[in-house]
């Protein structure tokens, strides 16, 4: 069932907990609307701190003492604001009395509007200076927003009202007797959600296709539920971190309209944000969603909330009037899998018996050849039979070409284009005392070298690709730990092979005992060779069993 003027896409991230921004040098002024960090937990309810004013009046061009003090804080956020209208524009300007710990900050585009922590260092109070404007309203309510430790804050604390002398005595206004909607959801769901009404009343999105989130646990659930001006949104899905889903104009991430709810210990937070390309989402300050609730039970996020169909002040929330795309990610990692294995397995044991175990595998084996060169063979046939499978899944799973990865899929074109033309030119080698043969051996080596350092990366670069979703531990440190575990195995037995060299070379210069002792340190490094490539394969299979132990788990 389609939602008349409603939502065409919607993008399902299952994630893992990730980091978001925080300031400690104080630089918050892409918070000053809403005074929320974007530490991506939810503030505390209780105030423990206070905001005490020098006197309880003010005339325009007064400057007035404002202190901030409390139990020990690192971080705070100090402004001004109409009492009759806490969400309105700041008021008046601050001046510095400690710069060492504070400093001024330009909000809305006025200078000065607004004071922050210059530093993280822990503080019991901060005196600054309050200067009323000349258009000042008649009531004045500073706020503030403190930061104990990067999960442990409050927003808008609220300090004394002050007023003008001949102003009306003031009345709280029913907009401000409501709880902030900065505060936690305290709502909490008491049963699975109900795909009964799905095509009816909901437009929902399962998957696998069809389950029912209330007898199924690995059931991914979102549904939509239309009034006259707002949307009611339903989520739930099994996960250890957060589980959001996001509006596209595309069918690629990027600059998309994103809802998360994120598990903290035993709470779930309930926040909007924006992604801009693959990096992480940018948290949203301001309260743009109402009625949040959340439930956590055997491992399942539940997560509900309702939001306007028009939010025209609230930067990068998307009219829900519009057309969007529908997007279902739930772990498309099979190519990276192929691809790993091809060149951190197949290909790089192939290359070292290549060049190390020539004279240790030497006898004769299926059709007259080598041991080590059938093995080369076989190793270098898979690789390209891997790659050549990995190289046409993301253009299945894209449905062609895809202009937002960046250089990966040109470098993977080239691979792919040098692991055919590797095993054809092999085809053709010459006989080994032809003319020709030192010219194979030189290209063949270049091409091959080519293929993996180019193979490697792109490998790097398909890391944050979003197709993949490759969990955050095997992504560029887990490549570079692999790197330097091949290089390192090639250095260790380029440096045996020389000192063997240079053993044999030393002996005595009769051809008898020449012969004799170079078949003794050859057997010592033959030993010596087969130990190291043992270890190098147990090295690479152990890698990959728990890279795609890893990824079966998404």
């Amino acid at each position: 069932m389609a939602v008349p003027g409603f939502i065409l896409g919607v993008f399902i991230h299952l994630l893992h907990i990730s980091s978001v921004a925080n300031y400690p040098n104080g630089k918050v002024a892409k918070s000053c609307h809403g005074m929320i960090p974007e530490h991506g937990h939810s503030p505390q309810s209780h105030p423990i701190h206070h905001i005490s004013v020098n006197q309880t009046t003010f005339q325009p061009g007064d400057q007035l003492k404002v202190t901030l003090s409390g139990p020990p804080f690192k971080g705070f956020l100090l402004e001004a604001r109409d009492a009759e209208d806490l969400s309105g524009p700041l008021i008046g300007s601050f001046t510095l009395i400690d710069s060492e710990l504070s400093q001024i900050l330009t909000c809305e585009d006025i200078q000065g509007s607004a004071v922050s922590h210059r530093n993280p260092s822990k503080k019991n109070d901060i005196e600054v200076y309050w200067h009323a404007p000349s258009s000042a309203p008649n009531h004045i309510q500073f706020l503030a927003t403190v930061v104990e430790k990067y999960k442990i804050y409050w927003v808008k604390i609220p300090g004394s009202i002050i007023s003008q002398p001949n102003a009306l005595p003031f009345t709280t206004p029913k907009a401000t007797t409501a709880r902030l909607s900065t505060l936690p959801p305290d709502s909490h769901l008491t049963k699975p959600f109900s795909a009964s009404a799905c095509g009816n009343t909901k437009f929902c999105i399962r998957s696998p296709l069809n389950c029912d989130p209330e007898k199924e646990r690995a059931c991914v659930f979102l549904s939509f539920m239309r009034d006259d001006r707002s949307v009611m949104v339903e989520m739930s899905g099994p996960s250890k971190g957060y589980l959001s889903f996001a509006l596209s104009h595309d069918r690629w991430m990027g600059d998309d309209d994103a809802y998360l709810c994120i598990r903290d210990d035993q709470t779930v937070h309930i926040q909007a944000s924006h992604l801009t390309g693959r990096s992480h989402p940018v948290m949203d300050s301001e309260g743009s969603l109402e009625d949040m609730a959340w439930r956590l039970a055997d491992g399942v996020i539940q997560c509900s909330f309702r939001r306007n169909i028009s939010l025209p002040g609230f930067k990068n929330r998307f009219d829900l009037n519009t057309s969007y795309y529908i997007f279902i990610a739930d772990g498309a990692a099979d190519d990276a899998a192929l691809m790993f294995v091809a060149w951190m397995t197949t290909v790089s044991i192939g290359v070292l018996i290549a060049r190390f175990f020539k004279p240790v595998w030497s006898k004769a084996f299926f059709f007259g050849e080598a041991a080590w060169f059938q093995v080369h063979r076989m190793l270098m046939i898979t690789t390209s039979v891997l790659t050549c499978v990995a190289f046409v899944l993301p253009f299945m799973y894209r449905g062609g070409w895809s202009r937002h990865a960046g250089y990966h899929p040109y470098l993977g074109c080239v691979v792919m284009a040098l692991a055919v033309l590797q095993p054809l030119l092999a085809a053709f080698r010459p006989p080994i005392h032809d003319p020709r043969r030192q010219m194979f051996n030189w290209t063949h080596w270049s091409m091959g070298t080519a293929a993996r350092i180019i193979a490697v990366a792109a490998m790097f670069l398909g890391m944050d690709l979003p197709g993949l979703n490759l969990p955050e531990l095997w992504k560029t440190y887990a490549m570079i730990g692999f790197v330097a575990w091949h290089v390192g195995t090639e250095i260790v037995l380029e440096i045996h092979a020389y000192r063997l060299t240079r053993k044999v070379e030393i002996l005595d210069d009769t051809r008898i005992q020449i012969l004799q002792s170079f078949t003794a340190a050859e057997a010592e490094g033959h030993t010596f060779k087969k130990a190291v490539l043992a270890l190098y394969v147990w090295g690479n299979v152990t890698f990959l069993i728990m890279f795609l132990s890893a990824i079966s788990q998404l």
